[in-house]
């Protein structure tokens, strides 16, 4: 295996490409910060178009990391993995076992979990080669209900704040992406009698969310039309820009998919429309504080630790109305006081 060093400049700690040929493995581990503790991240398998942009993918996630780590009160950093490949084409035992050499490279400094392309199955490979890995299927398992459930809790501190009621009857949800997450939060919502409408590239996938339950299936492309009162965003990132913006007939933001800005600068332009965000990493840290039982560092009761994901958003969302600044500074303003302490 080929290790390098790279040094894309920044705030990262360390950033390392590693190149298995015979096992068709090509990845990136980022690690941003390991001020809270060793830096903890999932792997995610995606068919980049490029180096670079897989490159700035792992810069970003991993920084969401640290911040969403530290506004949960975990005692841990942020890193993230990227492996660049089709995952439903790779040798998954190959290509597994080699990303554990090369976390193993990294002695505990990072742990990796599931992400974007990533099942529990898949880490019990990468823990046959190293002990750094968490998500597996008898300890934690999978985390997406957890995700889902603290999305759904910062959904309702949201509605609180922009409609002084967190009642979610009745509201209007549109949910992009009915992956493990976004089906959890589907199913959440419905529990909570909110009207559905769902989308997924895969169109057998929010086929099955509006067969099970009711929920109106719409066209990917057509999402940000949506006659919602919510978006969900719950695929991946960089889904609201210059293009998607403008188009939003909602009233507020709040999902699971890491990264949904597509630049810093589109918190303001969603602020500037009356858009209420709830920033990603603050929402979707449910997984992170489950999984922190398999690693030793859990808080003493992380179900209570998911359920406080609602006051910490109110707290978010009231420190931006004060300062009058988007709820997305005011988030990074809070990490960053926690992690200078």
């Amino acid at each position: 295996m080929e290790i390098r060093e790279l040094h894309p400049g920044g705030e990262h700690e360390r950033v390392v490409e590693a190149i298995d040929e015979a096992a068709g493995y090509h990845g990136i581990v980022a690690i941003h910060s390991t001020k809270l503790g060793p830096a903890v991240g999932g792997t995610r398998v995606w068919p980049y178009k490029s180096f670079d942009e897989a490159l700035t993918d792992a810069l970003r996630l991993s920084r969401g990391m640290t911040y969403k780590a530290a506004l949960a009160g975990l005692p841990f950093g942020g890193g993230k993995s990227v492996i660049i490949a089709e995952s439903r084409k790779m040798d998954r035992e190959s290509v597994f076992r080699a990303h554990g050499r090369f976390i193993n490279h990294f002695n505990g400094q990072y742990i990796t979990g599931e992400d974007v392309g990533t099942t529990p199955a898949d880490m019990e490979l990468v823990r046959q080669e190293t002990p750094y890995a968490a998500g597996l299927a008898h300890k934690s398992g999978d985390p997406s209900p957890f995700t889902a459930h603290g999305v759904f809790r910062a959904m309702q501190a949201a509605a609180f704040h922009r409609w002084k009621s967190a009642n979610l009857t009745g509201r209007a949800v549109a949910i992009q992406g009915c992956g493990s997450v976004g089906y959890q939060l589907a199913r959440e919502l419905h529990k909570a009698a909110a009207r559905l409408m769902v989308t997924d590239i895969d169109s057998a996938r929010a086929a099955r969310v509006a067969k099970e339950l009711g929920a109106k299936q719409i066209q990917p492309d057509k999402i940000f039309d949506a006659d919602a009162e919510i978006l969900a965003p719950c695929a991946l990132g960089g889904i609201l820009n210059d293009k998607t913006i403008p188009r939003l007939r909602v009233g507020l933001i709040c999902g699971a998919a890491n990264n949904q800005l597509g630049e810093d600068r589109h918190a303001e332009a969603l602020e500037a429309r009356g858009i209420l965000y709830v920033p990603d990493y603050v929402a979707n840290a449910g997984g992170i504080i489950n999984g922190a039982r398999e690693m030793g560092r859990a808080p003493v009761d992380s179900n209570a630790a998911i359920e406080a994901i609602y006051d910490t958003v109110l707290q978010i969302l009231a420190l931006a109305a004060a300062q009058h600044i988007a709820p997305a500074r005011a988030a990074d303003r809070l990490a960053e006081a926690r992690l200078r302490k």
